[in-house]
């Protein structure tokens, strides 16, 4: 019978009593979760009308998205670590506040310095949200049946999120102006903060001793050079020097702090938590999972827009499907096979699905309709999607100390930033590059780059399903920790 470690560390030790609001506490994380998720795509849409209205030249546009993206990505593990040492609740009540905050200063920014100063501030402190959201449900819900509903139904939040923030940013800029993008979240984030009077307390063990400087240094330093590289790719090219520059000065950096760990009396990351070869497909599976889901949504985007020229407001419910089929495969379809299957078998499925829906999507034709050509593959990806989020988040947070649920619920958002970031960027790169090299009409040369460049994230959600079957076996009765 295959079972996770979790599920049996669960049986050979009663779980603690469940704090009685622990419901209600899910339903204000999960709303942050979405929130977060959202705004990292709702922006897209709306950026031709930022550009637009704010005098954004060309070169500036670009930063309306990175901006956010490093600042999240370069700080979620001083985040994760920080909640461990003052509290996962004060950090997400400190989170909310502070990017409704910036997502109103975004909105009435009036110019692009002030709005890439805001969305920077948004990134900050959504760092915050992320790494202690997830961690406050693996606190809260002792019962390892009820963490896993509970972490399906946070999963699903986040997935769908990324998609819902193109449904919402297409009908929000058509119909109310691209400021209500960034107007919207302090919506969400006050909904949220008055819902959060009602959350259990975090009642959970701190970690005990001081925040690790240098490596945060040397961590954030080579996370964030690492985003801006990536990023930066998608307009400079892979060998631009400002590219190989920060990719290579953010390798040495993340190396640095691997070799630090080992001798920084409080590391900023346990080496124990690596130990682990069942979090670290975990890791690997989140990563490159988020590759998949960001070139999907520039894909349906990009080809929904310029191949079969929709509109955004209809672009963005197009997304629906994914949205709702991810939802339910991850709430009624994941929590029930989890149990018997085991977390291996449900991240190798889910990758396998979520691969065979972007093979769908990469045989589309320029006569290809909406229903019978592109929802298909959305309706894959999504059970794809569904599946692996609760198998990789359960694995991710499982067989740890309590007060070690922050830094890897940060390593977890880490790893799904920077494959995000890897993900966009290859994506862009090779569409232009497959497009450009294409003697064609306009339309099917765009088409031949899309569906060109979405072989590399379909390569590499196999690449992660074996990583998955190889790492993530389930340990034997007598194996030690």
């Amino acid at each position: 019978m295959t079972q996770d470690c979790a599920a049996a560390a669960a049986t050979a030790a009663p779980a603690p009593p469940a704090p009685p609001r622990r419901w209600w506490g899910l339903a204000v994380l999960g709303l942050a979760q979405l929130m977060i998720l959202l705004d990292a795509t709702i922006v897209n849409v709306a950026l031709p009308s930022m550009q637009r209205d704010l005098g954004m030249s060309d070169a500036a546009r670009p930063w309306a998205i990175t901006s956010y993206t490093l600042a999240f990505g370069g700080l979620l593990l001083l985040a994760g670590r920080i909640a461990d040492l003052v509290g996962r609740k004060r950090v997400f009540l400190t989170g909310l506040a502070g990017f409704a905050v910036a997502s109103a200063a975004g909105g009435a920014a009036p110019g692009s310095g002030t709005l890439f100063a805001a969305r920077a501030l948004q990134g900050v402190f959504a760092a915050l949200l992320a790494a202690s959201a997830l961690a406050l449900i693996t606190t809260t819900f002792p019962d390892l049946r009820e963490r896993r509903r509970a972490i399906a139904i946070f999963g699903a939040l986040g997935g769908a999120g990324g998609a819902l923030g193109v449904t919402l940013g297409g009908v929000l800029t058509e119909t109310a102006g691209w400021r209500w993008c960034l107007y919207v979240n302090v919506l969400f984030a006050g909904a949220a903060l008055a819902g959060s009077v009602l959350m259990p307390p975090d009642t959970a063990p701190r970690t005990r001793g001081r925040l690790d400087i240098p490596g945060a240094l040397l961590a954030c330093g080579g996370l964030t050079l690492l985003v801006y590289g990536f990023s930066a790719a998608e307009n400079s090219g892979w060998t631009g020097r400002p590219v190989v520059a920060a990719l290579s000065t953010g390798l040495v950096l993340l190396l640095l702090f691997a070799f630090w760990l080992r001798k920084a009396r409080t590391p900023l990351l346990p080496p124990r938590l690596l130990r682990d070869r069942a979090r670290v497909a975990a890791l690997v599976a989140g990563a490159c999972l988020m590759a998949a889901q960001l070139s999907l949504s520039l894909f349906l985007t990009f080809h929904l827009q310029t191949v079969l020229g929709w509109s955004a407001a209809r672009t963005g419910l197009g997304f629906l499907p994914l949205s709702v089929v991810t939802t339910l495969t991850a709430t009624q379809l994941g929590t029930r096979l989890l149990p018997r299957l085991g977390a291996r078998v449900m991240m190798v499925s889910g990758l396998c699905v979520a691969a065979s829906g972007l093979w769908w999507l990469s045989r589309l034709t320029v006569h290809a309709d909406y229903a019978s050509g592109i929802l298909p593959g959305l309706a894959l990806f999504g059970m794809g999607m569904g599946a692996t989020f609760l198998a990789l988040m359960t694995t991710a947070t499982s067989n740890l100390p309590p007060e070690d649920s922050g830094i890897a619920s940060a390593a977890l958002n880490s790893a799904q930033q920077v494959g995000g970031s890897i993900g966009s960027a290859v994506f862009n790169t090779v569409a232009a590059g497959a497009a450009a090299g294409f003697a064609a009409p306009h339309r099917t040369s765009l088409l031949h780059g899309f569906t060109t460049a979405v072989r590399w994230p379909l390569v590499g959600l196999l690449l992660a399903a074996l990583a998955a079957a190889v790492l993530a076996r389930p340990r034997t009765a007598h194996a030690g920790r």
